[in-house]
């Protein structure tokens, strides 16, 4: 169980990092539509530009990681969900394509523009109800899939996807604050205010919805003790959102980026939580879905040399680039 736990933990931690760094650059195509003029644009996509592709890493490592060690929950998951799976990477190849091609064009650029705002919002939307249809549960018979193809096509999941849009335009309208200067800037820290408003009332939509999709999770939070230490959550949560607000006013560029991930960061620990020690809620545990242990052995000795070095790469890539992004700057 000991290894079965560090490849949870190992799955858990790259989805987080995917969420934090992906999270940003696909909240930049959501805030988009409010930056019209075709200079601020630039300069927006060239906030991310040299380390875009970098972040997407985390989402192949996950997907890799939870096929080598959890065979069985990758199975079931890829069946379930593989819908609005191949929508999220449409939307995601939509979006690269328009990275590498909007530099260049010339009388096609808007086209390209409207590539890269719809790839970003359908991306972010499908990771949305991927998640909310994992927190309700995927019909399960025999470790086999049993559900109907659309089964994922429920409100809640249409919430979560809302939900998750709202956090990633946060995500980016903070990264820009810092990576900005000038009007632009101005006009950025203007927008985090009623972001984040209307991220708190996803997320209290959300947690008030969660119990009530699921008998398993409402026994969890409320009959098993649990409810004792998870109380303190919803107050960290406005801890961080007041925290916002005097970051906004302040001017602190840095501080409202590293709260808004705290804000991600504590809604994934409710998550987390939630569905443990589940690898598909409520019906495979991770012991169930784990692979033999000699297989989990071998592939933890690759993780293990992997992953410093994506985690060094992906520092690297950050500290060069670190510096704001410059008025007329240009991306290639």
């Amino acid at each position: 169980m000991g290894i079965t736990t560090a490849w949870a933990a190992i799955i858990a931690f790259g989805l987080f990092v995917y969420v934090a760094l992906d999270g940003f650059d696909l909240g930049i195509g959501l805030i988009f539509p409010v930056f019209p003029d075709e200079e601020e644009r630039n300069m927006m996509m060239h906030s991310v530009a040299p380390v875009w592709d970098g972040n997407e890493t985390w989402l192949v490592l996950g997907g890799a990681a939870l096929y080598a060690a959890f065979p069985v929950a990758y199975g079931v998951a890829l069946s379930a969900l593989y819908l609005p799976i191949v929508m999220m990477l449409v939307c995601l190849i939509f979006r690269g394509v328009s990275f590498e091609i909007r530099g260049k064009a010339k009388r096609t650029k808007q086209l390209w523009d409207l590539s890269f705002i719809a790839g970003s919002a359908g991306a972010a939307f499908f990771q949305g109800v991927i998640l909310g249809a994992y927190l309700q549960g995927i019909p399960v018979t025999n470790a086999s899939f049993s559900g109907d193809s659309f089964f994922w096509l429920q409100p809640f999941n249409v919430l979560t996807g809302l939900g998750l849009m709202a956090t990633y335009s946060l995500l980016g309208a903070c990264w820009l604050i810092m990576k900005t200067e000038g009007d632009l800037q101005r006009r950025l820290y203007r927008l985090v205010a009623p972001l984040t408003v209307v991220l708190l009332v996803f997320i209290i939509g959300v947690s008030i919805w969660t119990p009530m999709i699921s008998v398993q999770i409402m026994q969890r939070w409320f009959q098993s003790g649990l409810f004792s230490r998870l109380i303190v959550v919803p107050f960290l949560v406005a801890i961080v959102a007041i925290g916002m607000f005097i970051a906004i006013r302040r001017r602190l560029e840095k501080t409202a980026f590293v709260l808004t991930l705290l804000l991600v960061l504590l809604g994934y620990i409710g998550l987390l939580v939630s569905v443990w020690p589940y690898a598909i809620p409520f019906t495979i545990t991770l012991a169930d879905a784990a692979a033999p242990r000699s297989s989990q052995v071998f592939t933890l000795v690759g993780a293990v040399v992997i992953l410093p070095m994506i985690l060094v790469y992906t520092t690297a890539g950050y500290w060069i680039f670190r510096k704001k992004v410059q008025q007329g700057a240009q991306y290639h």
